[in-house]
């Protein structure tokens, strides 16, 4: 999939605005929730739209994100990098935020992120905590404020100047895992990435159905087969046989 490239080098900072785009699949119950979260912690000025990518669910996910009145998309193809870039390509806003749709940002997060741009930071995250954690994952959320790989996720969110994620043709298609770390490590070419001191609260089911510690041992031995330049179909069926 082709990204259009249409660059603006000048911008007016007191006009910025932010396209919100969720990748989702099967997530009925809980996206109605995000939705409506999103549009009563920002200001209506700040945010150009909230788009909707399905990849083709089997569920009602679609007609409950239409009856929020956000815009929605069906994604050819599924995976979260083909489906965001699908969602950028539809995106009017000046700046690109991609949020997981498990993941509920901090209040007045569009205030933090047109504040950054304005500090010169071309794309950034926020820290990550979850809804239920004990120490051990409350330590794993402290270390989300480092700028180390190993403490990047896409549970983080993102956000990117259109202009730049265009530029650099968005997310690469043919990753299907690891899209966000592989993104990232180009971002930084371009210009400064902050990581926002506010927390992004995340879905911790998925440690309830694997184990904390279990969980947490797998998402590290991703990382360290990604380092060592694993290739996208053995970090799929690595993820597939050992993660619910």
């Amino acid at each position: 999939m082709q990204i259009a490239l249409t660059l603006n080098s000048t911008h007016s900072h007191n006009q910025m605005k932010i396209s919100i785009i969720i990748p989702v699949l099967n997530e009925s119950k809980g996206i109605g929730n995000l939705i409506g979260y999103l549009k009563a912690n920002s200001k209506q000025a700040n945010i150009k739209e909230i788009i909707v990518v399905d990849g083709q669910s089997a569920d009602n996910t679609l007609s409950v994100a239409k009856e929020h009145g956000v815009i929605t998309l069906v994604s050819e193809q599924r995976g979260r990098a083909y489906q965001m870039n699908t969602g950028s390509a539809n995106a009017a806003g000046d700046i690109l935020y991609f949020l997981h749709a498990d993941s509920f940002p901090p209040s007045n997060f569009d205030a933090s992120i047109i504040e950054a741009t304005k500090n010169n930071c071309v794309s950034g995250c926020f820290r990550m905590k979850w809804d239920k954690q004990g120490w051990f994952l409350r330590f794993f959320s402290w270390m989300t404020r480092f700028d180390y790989r190993i403490c990047r996720g896409g549970d983080q969110s993102l956000f990117i100047f259109t202009e730049t994620f265009r530029k650099i043709h968005g997310f690469r298609p043919d990753f299907r895992i690891m899209e966000d770390i592989e993104i990232i490590s180009r971002l930084k070419k371009e210009g400064k990435f902050i990581i926002l001191p506010g927390y992004v609260t995340t879905s911790s089911r998925r440690y309830a159905e694997n184990g904390v510690f279990k969980l947490q041992l797998l998402f590290g031995l991703i990382h360290l087969m990604y380092s060592l330049g694993f290739s996208q179909p053995k970090l799929c069926t690595f993820y597939q046989k050992t993660i619910r």
